[in-house]
């Protein structure tokens, strides 16, 4: 993976606002209309839209229009690439932290001699 990958930044960037986060959270139990999710922020409309742009230019929601509602609905499938960076991660520092502890013993035996 390479190391500035502009669709991973863009997904952490849209992730980065608690108000987009509670809205992705809102989503995942199904889709809802606009004044569904702008209703609990308490933002003005044109804000709310701004924050689901942003999300939607990550690609994690689509929107829809049927007459004069909007609706949102979550692409689950597109948080794989944070889960996949957040893993290669999590299994880099569990390596290193392997490896401090195989030192930190082998420095502890050897003292013991």
């Amino acid at each position: 993976m390479a190391k500035q990958d502009p669709d991973l930044s863009l997904l952490f960037q849209a992730l980065s606002d608690p108000t987009r986060r509670a809205m992705l959270e809102r989503l995942a139990r199904g889709p809802a209309a606009v004044t569904e999710l702008a209703a609990p922020t308490g933002l003005r409309l044109p804000t709310v839209m701004r924050h689901l742009a942003v999300l939607e230019g990550a690609g994690l929601i689509v929107t829809t229009k049927d007459g004069r509602v909007r609706s949102c609905a979550l692409v689950p499938q597109a948080l794989a690439p944070v889960e996949d960076w957040l893993a290669g991660q999590r299994a880099e520092w569990e390596a290193r932290l392997d490896r401090l502890e195989d030192y930190v013993m082998r420095l502890m035996k050897e003292r013991e001699r």
